[in-house]
């Protein structure tokens, strides 16, 4: 797939910024500045939601590669993987988040992360009650809180990147262990 819309250009101050964060001009940025009302909200929202630290960012890494990875959003995949990596967060259970049910790596609170992850990105959604009180009671009322809008939050950034046909600029090529990809799934976009 490829883009949908062109690029728009973006200021320089800008270009330059992101130039310097991330030896490239993220491709979604470029697309979403066609507004750039709604491209400067974007990133200042996506910028306060990285903020937030009642959860712990691990589990918010790996909710964010699962939603990814369902969805079938390359770029975020890649970028996700990279931050993570530039996090000193755990690169092997970060390379395996695609294949999470298969894998043997994760800890329970982890693959219930996950799990909750795709249960709220499903359409419609499969939350369950028992997977949301286990959660609570192991995360706590301002964790739960948090980890729910980071997730509501990446699905909405994942589905306009696939949408406009954003796909990965090699970002986690620099990281030691490759990404795997999601296992093959009836009607479930490949994230690699």
């Amino acid at each position: 797939m490829a883009l949908r819309i062109s690029k728009a250009e973006l200021p320089a101050q800008l270009k330059d910024s992101m130039i310097k964060q991330l030896g490239v001009v993220p491709e979604n940025v470029e697309v979403l500045w066609h507004s750039p009302g709604v491209a400067q909200d974007n990133l200042e929202f996506g910028g306060k939601v990285g903020a937030w630290d009642a959860a712990e960012a691990s589990l918010k890494s790996f909710a964010h590669m699962a939603v990814a990875a369902q969805v079938g959003c390359s770029w975020c995949l890649d970028i996700g993987y990279f931050q993570a990596q530039n996090a000193n967060l755990d690169l092997a259970k970060a390379s395996q988040v695609p294949r999470w049910r298969e894998s043997e790596i994760f800890e329970p609170l982890e693959r219930d992360v996950l799990e909750y992850a795709e249960a709220m990105t499903n359409t419609p959604l499969t939350v369950t009650d028992e997977l949301y009180a286990g959660l609570l009671a192991r995360l706590g009322p301002a964790a739960m809180i948090e980890l729910t809008a980071f997730i509501a939050y990446v699905n909405l950034a994942t589905r306009a990147n696939v949408a406009n046909g954003v796909e990965s600029q090699g970002f986690s090529a620099a990281c030691e262990i490759p990404l795997a990809g999601r296992p093959e799934k009836s009607g479930v976009a490949s994230a690699s």
